[in-house]
Order: structure tokens, then sequence, then C-alpha cells
């Protein structure tokens, strides 16, 4: 049989389509190919110019974009959302970056009362189809550790997504920009310039809402997100060892979440651990675990549940914050906690 040999030119241009990207890197690509596609997009916020952007997210955008779409803005979250916002009205697409999810709390009436609701109260007139860009958890620098992201699932109207891969990333925050309704685009800080890997930048936007099923198994259901999910699969590979069979959920997107997906793998398995950096009261662990006992209560199956998140203080800087944070023994404990509480529903 004859076989198709394909030229080192050929497979060079093949190898730059696929390259390997670190989570931020995979970020800034998604940007750059949007802005190549549609020139309406534009990006805006502190430092993002010449300086490249907080954590390198904007390097090489102001040269190759120029000053018309990538505009510095003064200190002022709320009025650069604003602006935002406002400027989606009029047929541009922004994306407006808040360097810290510290600092979303300055633009929350933006966030709140205009994003998710200027569609509804105009009848569908006008939409904000706008991306608000930000970074949030632990990271490299110490600062700004604090995770409010459940805040804005509790509003309707407003996506929120949270990928925890450079693929996912690129994939996500393509489809954000794309996307018709007001996105929140939640980077963990800890995986910015973390694990590279190979990022088809081929491959079509992902889908806002739809979860990845990252590890098979039978004996419990872990759903993470973020920064956790590293965590939780390696704690799935030690539970392995010990003859637990984990089946590891990446939810991608808090707003929507995928509530087929888990409830699926919580009627195989009949346990459910949720896994976030975010503070583990009142966190969007304890909605996805209501939302499955709703419906699997309603079935009449048994299902053990349990949840892993930050301790209920601020996060504080220094060598004290693991002690506040998840970490991995904490959740390879919870995983056996939650195995040993009674039969697996069949």
């Amino acid at each position: 049989m004859n076989q198709v040999k394909t030229s080192p030119a050929a497979q060079d241009a093949a190898a730059a389509r696929q390259p390997r990207l670190t989570f931020a890197q995979a970020v800034l690509e998604a940007i750059r190919t949007e802005m190549q596609a549609d020139p309406s997009i534009f990006y805006l916020g502190q430092d993002v110019g010449a300086f490249g952007g907080v954590m390198q997210g904007t390097q090489g955008l102001l040269d190759e974009f120029g000053p018309q779409r990538i505009l510095e803005t003064p200190i002022s979250e709320s009025s650069m959302t604003g602006l935002g916002l406002g400027a989606s009205l009029l047929g541009c697409k922004p994306i407006v970056e808040l360097s810290f999810g510290e600092f979303l709390p300055a633009a929350m009436n933006q966030l709140i009362n205009q994003a998710p609701n200027l569609h509804y109260l105009s009848a569908g007139a006008v939409t904000p189809s706008a991306v608000i860009r930000t970074r949030m958890g632990d990271g490299p620098y110490g600062g700004h550790p604090q995770d409010y992201s459940v805040w804005f699932c509790h509003v309707p109207g407003i996506k929120v997504v949270m990928p925890a891969t450079p693929s996912d990333a690129y994939g996500l925050m393509r489809a954000a920009i794309q996307d018709p309704a007001p996105v929140l685009f939640i980077e963990s800080m800890s995986l910015s310039h973390g694990r590279r890997e190979v990022v088809d930048l081929d491959a079509p936007a992902l889908p806002i809402g739809p979860a990845e099923v990252a590890r098979r198994g039978h004996d419990l259901t872990l759903v993470a997100y973020g920064s956790q999910l590293p965590h939780a699969l390696r704690a799935a590979e030690r539970a392995a060892e010990q003859g637990i069979e984990v089946e590891v959920v990446n939810l991608r997107s808090l707003l929507p979440w995928d509530e087929d997906t888990v409830i699926e793998s919580v009627r195989k398995t009949g346990r459910l651990l949720t896994v976030h950096e975010a503070w583990k009261a009142f966190g969007h662990g304890a909605e996805v675990i209501a939302r499955v006992l709703e419906v699997l209560g309603a079935e009449n199956r048994p299902v053990q549940i349990a949840r892993v998140g930050a301790k209920p203080i601020p996060i504080p800087t220094g060598p004290v914050r693991k002690l506040v944070l998840p970490s991995l023994d904490e959740i390879l404990a919870a995983i056996h906690h939650c195995a040993n509480l009674g039969a697996r529903t069949a």
C-alpha cells in the first residue's frame, strides 16, 4: 500500500497549529485568534498595552492590533466595565480585563444590575455581549487570593466559566468571545504558568456548559473545576492504588453547569464529593450536591456526599495559606470517608 508522505514544511505547519502552551498562553492565543477574525473585538484594562498585561496576559497584542483595539484604562473597574458594556450595545465586542477577582466588587453594579439584566429589561432589544476576564485564587505572586466566583453564579443572565486545562482555556475563551451573552471568564492563578499541554488551535470553540469526564471510575464521583482538577486527578490515582476507583468530572462551566453529566455519574457511583478552592460554606459544591439530591432523591436513590473547600476565613498570605486551602491529603481523606459510608448503589 502506498503511503502519502508529508513534506517537512507541511509537518512544521501542522506542528505550529498544535503547540505546547501554558494555560496563560492558551488564553492569549484564543483572544488573538478571535481578534484576527472579528474587527469589532477590542480589549481594555490596566497595563494591557506596552507592559504586556498582568502575568503576561496580553503580551504581543498591542504590537499586533494597535492602540485603537488594545486600550489602556484608568484604575477604575466600574468605569472600564461600564465602557465595555456600553460599547457592546452599539455592536462592539469588548473584552474587559479586571486584573484580579478581588477587584470585581468595584464593578458590582455593572456586573450584577446591568450586564445580566439589560437583555431582559429591553425585551431583547439589546444584549451586552461582553467578556469580563479576571484571575482568582492562589498563585505564584501570593497576592489577591480571594475566590468570589460563586457570587456571580447566583445571578441569571450572566455566564461563568472556570477552565482547568490549556485546551479548555483556549476553547472556552473563544466560546466566551463568540457568545451573545455576557461571560465572566475566570482563570485560576496557580494554573497560569503551570504544565504545558498540546493545544489544537484549529479545534472549534468549546460550548459553554458541558462538563468533561476527566477520569472514569465506578466507586465515587468527584466534581472539581479550575485549580482543583489537577489535585482531584492526583487524589483519584492515589485512591486507585488503595482499591477505590474515582470518576472525576471537570465541570468547566459554573453557570450554566452540566447537571446531566454529574447526575448520570452519581447514579452509577452512589457517592458524590465536590472540591473547589473557594470557601466550602455556600460554595458551588453545595449547589451541585443539592441538585443531585433533588433528582436522585426523587428516584429513591441513596447518595453519600462530602465537600472539600477553603476554610471559612479570608485567604491569608505567606506559609499559613496552605493550611486554609484544600490539600491533596484532605481530598484523599474525603474520598475514603465518602467511600466508606455505606454500599454503592447499583
